[in-house]
């Protein structure tokens, strides 16, 4: 029984965060973070500007069976089954500071 103030889908298990733990007492890991950190704290400089990159890697699928469309009072349906078509790099490339 839950409690009547519970939210439903509050627990979701199957998500994880994933972050990079530093080792008890690695210090080449904290100073190497703080230089990363210090790099974001500098004055903005049109000759260096500040440039972040992202990356992901991304299965590529395609359905083995069509999915059925959604209709009045019935959402649309799809097979879990695939078929694996490779994978794709993603990369994502702007400048925070510069508002791109």
């Amino acid at each position: 029984m839950r409690a009547a103030d519970a939210k439903k889908n509050a627990v979701k298990p199957w998500l994880k965060q994933h972050w990079v733990l530093p080792k008890a007492d690695d210090p080449e890991f904290v100073c190497a973070m703080e230089d990363v950190l210090e790099v974001y704290q500098r004055p903005p400089d049109e000759q260096r500007p500040l440039v972040c990159l992202d990356e992901a890697s991304k299965q590529l699928v395609a359905d083995v069976t069509p999915p059925v469309p959604m209709q009045p009072g019935r959402p649309a349906r799809q097979d879990y089954e695939y078929e694996r078509r490779g994978t794709a790099n993603l990369f994502m490339l702007f400048a925070p500071l510069a508002g791109t």
